[in-house]
């Protein structure tokens, strides 16, 4: 049993060195938001699409009464990648992903609103740590850039991505995770749409490496594994767990990026570590 639980961990923190890529790429990738956002979701659709005929798996939607929350959950993971991409460009890849990564503080307080379970105080403990690493790494603020602007739309996109993460909780069970995240990814893509007539897509063809990768690595495979882990995990275990991810952009971030971290970086990030640490250990034990 623990070895199995051991297998769930790694799976989980895979996904998240996969969906970490997201930072580098939506810095990185030289077209508007919106369009890079209908390229991800039509190409994760596509790659999803054939993985699972490829695995036999049930593309039906199961009950009629599941449409509302599956098209609700699409809705809230679209704003929340393009509220996501739009606080990357507005500030940095650190800046961006940390002031997404207040989601797990969010989660914890948002769970058990959504589920029958009570408030854990260690949740709320460990998503304090997450902040309070989150503080010590986000740079200097000075409010006459944009990086404000960044972090508030950073935190937005968390709220976002907190609530799509638990209205699928509901689902994970009846439902495949990568089967979940092709019907969602579909549809921001056919929400989407209208933003491939409207923008500037002339550089297009130059960013076709970089976009096949995020709609791959980044969405159809980190996401899904992310979705999967929902069976063994609650949300609030697998969203601290997957706290790691602004560490993983940072480092990225500097290798193909050039941002160099602060001393704060390093402080901060250490603490985000411990508290990954300390809920995986919790989580086996439990």
């Amino acid at each position: 049993m623990k070895n199995q639980h051991s297998n769930h961990l790694l799976l989980l923190a895979f996904a998240t060195l996969l969906i970490s890529t997201s930072g580098v790429l939506g810095k990185f990738i030289d077209l508007p938001t919106p369009v890079i956002i209908w390229i991800r979701s039509a190409l994760g659709a596509v790659f999803l699409y054939v993985f699972c005929r490829f695995k036999k798996l049930n593309l039906k939607i199961q009950s009629k009464n599941d449409i509302p929350t599956i098209i609700l959950g699409a809705i809230l993971l679209g704003v929340h990648w393009v509220t996501y991409f739009y606080a990357l460009k507005l500030s940095n890849v650190a800046i961006g992903m940390l002031a997404m990564f207040t989601f797990p503080v969010i989660t914890a307080f948002l769970e058990p609103l959504f589920t029958k379970s009570k408030l854990n105080p260690i949740h709320i403990i460990l998503g304090l740590m997450v902040l309070l690493g989150i503080y010590m790494l986000a740079p200097d603020l000075n409010f006459e850039n944009t990086y404000l602007k960044g972090i508030l739309v950073g935190i937005f996109s968390a709220v976002c991505y907190s609530l799509r993460n638990l209205i699928l909780k509901r689902h994970v069970h009846k439902y495949d995770g990568t089967v979940l995240m092709m019907q969602q990814v579909f549809i921001v893509s056919i929400l989407l749409l209208p933003v491939m007539f409207t923008m500037d897509i002339s550089n297009i063809q130059s960013q076709v490496p970089y976009l096949l990768i995020l709609g791959l690595v980044t969405t159809a495979i980190g996401h899904s594994l992310f979705i999967s882990s929902f069976k063994h995990f609650s949300v609030s275990t697998a969203s601290i767990i997957g706290s790691a991810q602004p560490i993983f952009g940072i480092i990225m971030a500097f290798f193909f990026l050039n941002e160099i971290p602060t001393l704060n970086t390093f402080f901060g990030g250490s603490l985000i570590i411990a508290t990954v640490i300390i809920e995986s250990v919790r989580s086996r034990n439990r």
